[in-house]
């Protein structure tokens, strides 16, 4: 059937998209004032076509509305699984209500054998009857093959990437390799170390996501010409976990495979690195080419490790290249083990505790970073801002019901004490009492 739109919306439509026009023609008068009504009227043009959008999907949601679903029109294999109690169908997509008749696992396993390739079965708990399933369209059978790999994407990305990384490196040393481009081995070990720590973060994530038999790319670099030199990497997941466990593998692998990197790095650069006198009993965070013995707890112990009795409480540690690199490394860990959205630390929580556990931790870590930026750092309004803008919110799993088994519950456990290792303040009276006298290895 096809659908009218309301003539009065259309008519709005058409005049939005010529009054900023008309103004910006009409108004011969003083530029800045025509330029002020012209974006006003953008606004307006972009504020009614938002109006039609959402007049056009509450006009189709009423025309297809969810219907319930008769006995006959279920599923049998759906109705061997689960004890139906409420079957609804909505724009090609069917919902079933009820308790389980066995586990979670041997339910969707059932599912997915028997049900064809071309529809996705989703098993979701149901706070009221007990468990949901949902046979969905499958985009992947439908849309026919995908989209092939690139290979010479992904290496010219990636050797675009080194070729600014290699530029930024030098220029945090003051090299300008436009003027004195025979100097750019200034810049190699830093853009060496800080690539293995983000490809083999990536690396981690993609290996264990083909271990589970997904579909995924290999690794995109973002080279930037300023800054860092990177906006980091990523992979393209193009299919769904199938389960809790596959969710938790992948996003915890990454983190912990750049940390095999980024750690080693770290220490081996602050051999290189100075070490200038800090604030007496003060602590500052990190800044762009430094950071406080002190500001981390983590960095603190490898810094005292690295440095010995050179390190102390307050001081300073100016990076070398290479420690900066591996400082970067721990704070890309940090920031992707944030348990928020589609980060790694969000798909490690909702693998943990569930869906409806793992969203209300997402959200109070995200006002959490944006308390702490606002009153505490402001330097983290930025990475505050980026998280916002990428976490996103994660897709769950296929299976969403068979927790984790106990190993993976402890290692998710153990990467976010990592988390905090990396994050927290070492305390004064820590150091004193554990780093300096306790500890005959820092």
């Amino acid at each position: 059937m096809k659908r009218q739109t309301n003539p009065l919306l259309q008519l709005l439509f058409i005049a939005s998209l010529l009054l900023p026009w008309l103004i910006f023609l009409l108004m011969p008068g003083h530029a800045l004032i025509s330029l002020f009504f012209f974006w006003i009227a953008i606004m307006l043009c972009l504020l009614s076509i938002w109006t039609i959008a959402a007049a056009q999907s509450r006009q189709e949601a009423v025309e297809t509305g969810p219907r319930m679903l008769y006995e006959v029109e279920q599923p049998d294999v759906v109705r061997k699984v689960m004890d139906v109690r409420i079957a609804t169908e909505e724009r090609g997509v069917q919902m079933f209500r009820g308790p389980l008749r066995e586990s979670a696992g041997a339910a969707y396993e059932k599912l997915r054998q028997v049900l064809s390739d071309k529809t996705l079965p989703l098993v979701q708990k149901d706070d009221q009857l007990g468990a949901r399933i949902i046979l969905m369209p499958n985009p992947a059978g439908a849309a026919g093959p995908r989209a092939p790999i690139r290979p010479w994407l992904h290496w010219l990305l990636f050797g675009l990437t080194v070729i600014t990384t290699t530029w930024a490196g030098a220029a945090h040393q003051g090299i300008d390799l436009a003027r004195e481009p025979q100097r750019f081995t200034a810049g190699l070990s830093y853009a060496i170390g800080l690539l293995l720590i983000l490809g083999v973060h990536e690396l981690g994530h993609f290996y264990m996501a083909r271990r589970h038999r997904m579909d995924v790319t290999p690794p995109y670099f973002i080279p930037v010409p300023f800054a860092l030199g990177t906006f980091g990497a990523f992979i393209q997941m193009r299919s769904p976990a199938e389960d809790r466990r596959a969710l938790f593998d992948v996003a915890v692998a990454g983190p912990l495979a750049g940390l095999v990197i980024a750690v080693p790095a770290l220490l081996i650069g602050l051999r290189s690195s100075a070490i200038a006198p800090g604030f007496s009993g003060g602590m500052s965070h990190g800044f762009l080419h430094g950071a406080t013995v002190g500001s981390s707890i983590l960095f603190t112990l490898l810094t005292k490790l690295s440095l010995g009795s050179a390190a102390h409480y307050g001081a300073v540690v100016r990076f070398s290249p290479l420690a900066f690199a591996g400082w970067l490394g721990l704070l890309v860990t940090a920031l992707n083990l944030l348990p928020i959205g589609q980060l790694d630390g969000g798909h490690m929580t909702w693998a943990m505790f569930g869906s409806r556990v793992g969203q209300t931790i997402s959200s109070l870590a995200m006002w959490s970073l944006i308390l702490l930026a606002l009153f505490v750092w402001p330097g983290l309004m930025m990475w505050a801002i980026i998280v916002l803008l990428i976490a996103g919110r994660g897709a769950p799993p296929l299976n969403d019901l068979t927790p984790l088994d106990p190993g993976r519950q402890i290692l998710g456990y153990v990467t976010l004490i990592i988390l905090v290792l990396i994050l927290a303040p070492m305390p004064h009276s820590l150091w004193h009492e554990v780093v300096n006298e306790a500890c005959p290895y820092l």
